[in-house]
């Protein structure tokens, strides 16, 4: 896939962001001489992440309805509730991509942890259902167990995340 540099962000950063090497991301990107200069607007190609416009697959994070919508071909699928970000740790607005998965992964993420290509954000399960509907996390967007395993199991790694108000 291709990521559009942005305003401040380094390589580093974006191959943090991929959970990728910044080894990676300099072999698939022979094109910069200078790993320490980049520009906004310059696509950098990210390895073994599929091009989110080849999947049919979309998400829509909606911070105020606290929802998560799935679109197949931008027709709606399905609508889960969510819990989103408190006020001092919200959950972030932008565009993003499913980069990695983990089953299981333990302590409050419940049954399954999608990564986004922002680092130390995802969609998860979680081991409190009450806080569903509410902005109790930090940062992150729980779902019910059953409902983040079901989304798992349909959407790959590529496929764009939109998270608005």
């Amino acid at each position: 896939m291709k990521h559009i540099v942005k305003s401040g962000e380094t390589l580093a950063i974006i191959a943090k962001n991929y959970r990728r090497t910044l080894g990676q991301i300099l072999a698939s990107n022979p094109g910069i001489s200078n790993p320490h200069f980049i520009y906004p607007g310059q696509a950098i190609n990210i390895p073994g992440i599929p091009n989110p416009e080849s999947i049919p697959y979309q998400i829509i994070v909606s911070k105020n309805a606290k929802t998560l919508t799935l679109l197949k071909n931008n027709i709606v699928q399905k609508v889960y509730p969510i819990a989103i970000g408190r006020m001092v740790t919200q959950t972030p607005v932008g565009e993003f991509v499913i980069v990695n998965r983990e089953p299981n992964p333990g302590g409050p993420y419940g049954a399954m942890w999608l990564s986004l290509s922002k680092v130390g954000y995802g969609i998860h399960g979680t081991n409190n259902p009450a806080s569903i509907g509410k902005a109790v996390s930090k940062g992150c967007i729980r779902m019910y167990n059953k409902d983040v395993l079901e989304l798992a199991k349909i959407v790959p790694n590529g496929t764009r995340v939109i998270i608005r108000y």
